[in-house]
């Protein structure tokens, strides 16, 4: 039988508004049970600060010229996340803490993604095992640094016992999908935007950060002519072949000048295609914040002849998928078990990855 570690996984995502923190315990290769799941708010000032520096940060050189704020923000994130989880590592034996970070560029062409979170100083202030920076391994053989969640999903097929082939798709800022084919074959991929586009548009036009329940899209038309242009446009770019994408890969210039309701509808229904399109499984399990978006999970229904339930239908929470599944990457790293694949990244052979620092 195999050894089992008790894993705390701390996911910030795309949208930057908080920290998923989920405590699983497992082998890293064939089961898992959840023990909590949280969710931290993040104060405006760390909030606002991601907003504004991915504003700023459009390529490399970005990385050296806002370095100071990089520093500054990363050390605020990384005080936030340890306070934040000091209550549940006193209550809690935790072997391992899996810390994604937040996020601020992702370039695979170039051969860069940038989280902020330090783990050095996270593993001092909990004193506990920290393993963060988690892509940089498979850029170094030839993959684009994510998704890296896939085989965490390859496992939840496996615990739930699906009927494969099923899919997972995550609609978090970025869309990513995982092919579940049998026990030994998956395919994943990001696949566009999922919330990212619709998010900025509403916190560019209004003062909310997200459209609830797809209310306003609802409300709205979309623009056919201009919805048309920018799906052919982003069909014929190269773009559209990536692996995986950054929030900065898709702008907001093709709904400019619509009402806030016309544009989000418009981004609504571009979104849904390019997702849509990407659906092969005859059955798939949405997780993630999107999947709360009600008309834009009608309008990925409507393009696709496959079943689209929610990951919740079968007892789990669709919010902590992520969060879970760096708790478990955390122990294959940990292990020195592969956490990408050729068939998830683009790698060239399967790879760990993540630093790992002791306590």
């Amino acid at each position: 039988m195999n050894k089992e570690y008790t894993s705390l996984g701390l996911m910030s995502g795309t949208s930057g508004d908080g920290v998923d923190a989920s405590i699983i315990r497992s082998d890293g290769t064939s089961k898992y049970k959840v023990i909590l799941d949280k969710y931290f708010t993040y104060n405006q000032e760390i909030y606002d600060g991601i907003y504004e520096l991915k504003e700023k940060i459009n390529n490399i050189k970005d990385l050296k010229t806002f370095s100071k704020e990089i520093d500054s923000l990363e050390r605020k994130i990384t005080l936030f996340h340890a306070k934040s989880i000091a209550d549940i590592i006193k209550k809690e034996k935790i072997d391992i803490v899996g810390f994604h970070g937040q996020t601020i560029f992702h370039s695979p062409k170039n051969k860069v993604s940038k989280q902020l979170g330090d783990g050095r100083l996270l593993s001092q202030l909990l004193k506990k095992d920290v393993i963060y920076n988690f892509r940089q391994n498979d850029i170094k053989n030839g993959g684009e640094g994510a998704p890296l969640v896939p085989i965490f999903h390859k496992l939840i097929a496996e615990q739930k016992e699906f009927k494969l082939p099923t899919s997972i798709l995550n609609l978090g800022g970025i869309a990513n999908i995982t092919s579940i084919q049998n026990k030994n074959k998956i395919f994943s991929s990001d696949i566009g935007p999922g919330n990212c586009l619709i998010d900025k548009w509403i916190k560019t036009c209004t003062k909310q950060k997200y459209d609830k329940d797809g209310g306003i899209a609802k409300s709205g038309n979309v623009n056919k002519i201009i919805l048309d242009q920018a799906l052919d446009s982003f069909y014929n770019n190269e773009i559209s072949n990536n692996k995986s994408y950054d929030t900065k890969d898709f702008d907001l210039s093709f709904v400019r000048g619509l009402s806030v309701e016309d544009g989000a509808a418009t981004l609504t229904n571009f979104t849904s295609e390019i997702i849509a399109k990407k659906i092969f499984d005859n059955k798939v399990f949405l997780c993630g914040g999107g999947r709360k978006n009600n008309f834009l999970v009608k309008s990925i229904q409507e393009k696709t002849k496959s079943e689209i339930k929610l990951i919740d239908d079968i007892g789990m929470d669709g919010d902590f998928i992520e969060s879970q599944a760096f708790a478990y990457i955390a122990i294959r790293s940990y292990l020195k078990l592969p956490i990408s694949f050729p068939e998830t990244t683009g790698c060239s052979t399967p790879s760990t990855g993540g630093t790992i620092i002791k306590n």
